[in-house]
């Protein structure tokens, strides 16, 4: 059976000449980079040469870039650093977006039990956050404001730099979780103006397990890990040579094809809306139509024209060998609705019947096409399956 994988927003394939990159470091190269002796310091120009990297790439300072195990901690690190050095100034208020990724709204959560306010900006319906809802919400207390830059599931591009200058205008921090636009458009961290800046290298064929928060020269935040002095003391443990090396040669080959690879996605994006387009009814696509990430396409379809099971829709790609995911999340066995389409207003039914198509470096028309016949398969047995229970 083929095999097409259109699940390119949850995890990339490591690059090969990123693997490359990395094997020294995995075997010969060691040394733990903490250490004074010629090992460690092998090990420690190495990370550093990789910071320095990555931090060209993004247009940040040296001194800005910390590693971090991944997005996840990146996001973590950014509410609860900020919020919690600012807890004994009377500044215990933070602003989020209503379809913000669960690393950010979990530890928002998490900070309502410290006493901290957390209000959530809704979203239009294309997931569109407006930066005057986001300036109504502010308060004197507000000390935080985390806002992604390109969302993970519908792909709609934020107006971040509007937001950070009304943030900066006020003197509150400004974090954005840029997970999966760094790679994918150009991410520059001195232009969009935030403080903040969660990043993961597994997005754009880099390794799993690494990514970075960058923190603006002058912005305060406690560490979230404690323990050694590693990162200048922003998060301890031993860092993971090898990882860091791969970080910054993925970023590398990401932003030098970063043009070219962005215009095919956006025809074979353009190509896949067209077709689902004309040949499936009820189709509703989930995102802005202007401001929108080139991998990816998300669909659902309207509860109020035709029955379909969101659970049986995922299943059965798979079982033809196409693979993708829903809007939603799977708890305790059962397919959850969306919070990001709920906010867009979709029902918990439409919501929950959407497939987020996300295409990558290996992605061709043909892998489209193959697709979309396995769509129109499992869709026909899901209808030929109501009428014989009819």
């Amino acid at each position: 059976m083929r095999r097409v994988y259109l699940d390119h927003s949850a995890t990339t394939p490591l690059d090969p000449l990123v693997l490359e990159a990395m094997a020294p470091y995995l075997s010969g190269v060691f040394g733990n980079a903490s250490s004074i002796h010629s090992f460690g310091r092998e090990a420690r120009a190495a990370l550093e040469e990789s910071r320095e990297h990555i931090a060209t790439l993004l247009n940040a300072r040296v001194d800005e870039v910390f590693f971090t195990s991944g997005g996840t901690e990146a996001d973590n690190n950014a509410l609860k650093g900020v919020a919690r050095v600012n807890a004994g100034r009377g500044k215990k208020h933070i602003v989020v977006s209503a379809i913000e990724h669960h690393a950010v709204l979990h530890p928002a959560e998490s900070l309502k039990a410290e006493g901290f306010k957390v209000d959530l900006v809704p979203v239009n319906e294309y997931g569109f956050v407006d930066p005057e809802a986001v300036e109504k919400a502010i308060t004197p207390e507000t000390c935080l404001i985390s806002i992604m830059h390109a969302n993970n599931e519908v792909g709609t591009i934020q107006p971040i730099r509007q937001i950070a200058r009304v943030a900066r205008d006020r003197g509150i921090v400004v974090h954005s979780d840029a997970v999966q636009s760094v790679g994918k458009i150009t991410v520059d961290f001195k232009e969009i103006g935030v403080d903040l800046l969660s990043i993961s290298a597994h997005k754009f064929y880099g390794p799993k397990g690494i990514g970075a928060i960058v923190i603006r020269r002058g912005t305060e935040i406690m560490p979230l890990i404690e323990g050694g002095a590693q990162e200048s003391n922003r998060r301890a443990g031993t860092e993971n040579v090898a990882l860091a090396v791969g970080f910054a040669r993925a970023l590398a080959l990401a932003l030098d094809s970063l043009e070219s690879e962005a215009s095919r996605l956006e025809d074979l994006r353009t190509y896949l809306h067209k077709q689902l387009a004309d040949r499936f009814e009820g189709v509703i696509f989930n995102e802005h139509p202007d401001f929108h990430l080139p991998h990816i396409l998300s669909v659902s379809f309207d509860s109020s024209r035709r029955d379909v099971d969101g659970e049986a829709l995922i299943m059965g790609m798979d079982l033809r060998g196409v693979a993708v995911t829903s809007g939603s999340a799977c708890t305790s066995g059962s397919l959850q609705p969306s919070h990001v389409l709920l906010a867009m207003g979709r029902d918990v039914k439409t919501a929950k019947a959407t497939i987020r198509f996300s295409m990558g470096r290996s992605t061709t028309k043909d892998d489209l096409d193959y697709a979309i016949d396995a769509l129109g398969g499992v869709l026909n047995a899901m209808e030929n399956q109501n009428v014989h229970l009819q």
